[in-house]
């Protein structure tokens, strides 16, 4: 195990007071302020602010040339109300941390605190606290940004703490470890009648029915299976409230997962052919767009043997994955760029599902994730 001091009862302040202090995707203003002054305190050699949004990068130099490591956090937290009632609940009404990012964020400040103390012989160390990750926006706009250039890695890592796994637990999988998602937006206008007379307006009611088993016949459950795909219906909304008007348009949404990119593109073409058709028999215009799009996160190999050989060093129970997650995390754009894996940490095996109201992430699991993103920094600047 490594010999590194970590700051445990300063990094749970840390991690509390930003769990008390959530901000959703694209409104992290204040918490980079939190992240930014705590950083400060221990002198990266530099630091990059307003990246992609609210991202901020600490950079920690080695005192030789070598690679570059990049470790990523999250910033943003849900537009979930919290129902718990400990000290250090949130205090803004219908937004929370029910994902963990708070935690997560208190492990890689962490890494500040060894960095500084510990500087890599070789290489560069660069420590991403990035916004937007919920929203599927964050990792494509701090990859776009003109600040990004004087950054570019050579390898990256990312963790996920994950409920009802043992605390502690480092869960591995190579290749793919989350899938492909993205939610298509489908709006149907057709005419408004009188309730009484429905032949003569067009009402979108049937066509959005057709579409609902349409895309229910492209459902491929079984997650072992390369043609997985889960389509899952999230919200609809057609008419008004007036009961003598026969619906003259109507919206519904769905979300598409798939196993890899490739598979999500072709099925992509295959849901907006099945809505163009449906709609154009029953005389609809629709209108398709698309949102929330995470590339599927695919761990490359060295790296996901780095991550098994850190977890067995440092004494960690080591858990290899068969199947991928079903969640979707935009750590995939950088692993489709860069060599890179995430991997998960066990929450605890009661520990409430991640985006349930009543989570909380458990700090226990803190100097774990810490560690391991040590360790792999240790291997990764070793390289030459």
């Amino acid at each position: 195990m490594t010999d590194i001091h970590i700051d445990k009862k300063k990094l749970i302040h840390l991690r509390r007071d930003l769990h008390r202090h959530p901000e959703v995707s694209g409104h992290e203003k204040e918490t980079a302020k939190k992240i930014s002054s705590f950083l400060r305190e221990y002198h990266p050699d530099e630091i990059t602010e307003n990246l992609g949004g609210h991202g901020i990068a600490a950079i920690y130099h080695g005192t030789k040339p070598g690679k570059t490591v990049l470790i990523r956090c999250e910033l943003d937290a849900l537009p979930i109300p919290e129902v718990n009632t400990f000290a250090h609940r949130s205090e803004y009404e219908g937004v929370s941390h029910k994902c963990g990012h708070d935690g997560h964020m208190a492990m890689v400040a962490g890494l500040a605190m060894i960095c500084h103390e510990n500087r890599p012989e070789h290489g560069k160390v660069i420590l991403l606290f990035q916004p937007a990750e919920e929203n599927g926006e964050g990792a494509k706009k701090v990859l776009a940004d003109k600040q990004w250039k004087k950054l570019e890695p050579d390898y990256v890592f990312a963790l996920h703490n994950v409920p009802g796994f043992p605390a502690g637990q480092v869960v591995v999988k190579e290749h793919i470890f989350t899938p492909a998602v993205h939610s298509i937006i489908i709006a149907l206008q057709g005419r408004t009648a009188h309730a009484g007379e429905p032949q003569k307006g067009i009402n979108p009611a049937y066509a959005i029915a057709e579409i609902i088993e349409e895309f229910r016949t492209l459902v491929q459950p079984d997650m072992t299976s390369d043609d997985f795909c889960q389509v899952t219906p999230v919200h609809i909304r057609m008419g008004e409230k007036a009961y003598g008007i026969s619906a003259g348009e109507g919206e519904i949404h769905f979300t598409i997962r798939c196993k890899d990119n490739d598979r999500m593109e072709n099925m992509a073409k295959t849901a907006e052919t099945i809505v163009k058709e449906i709609a154009r028999r029953h005389g609809l215009k629709n209108a398709i767009s698309w949102t929330q799009g995470f590339f599927a996160n695919e761990n490359h190999p060295q790296p996901t043997q780095w991550i098994r050989e850190a977890a067995t060093s440092e004494g960690f129970d080591l858990f290899e994955k068969d199947t991928p997650f079903g969640w979707g995390e935009d750590f995939g754009l950088f692993t489709r760029k860069y060599p890179g894996a995430l991997f998960g940490l066990g929450a605890g095996e009661k520990t409430p599902a991640l985006h349930n109201p009543d989570y909380d992430f458990p700090d226990d699991i803190i100097p774990t994730g810490i560690r391991m993103f040590h360790s792999l920094i240790q291997k990764v600047t070793a390289q030459q």
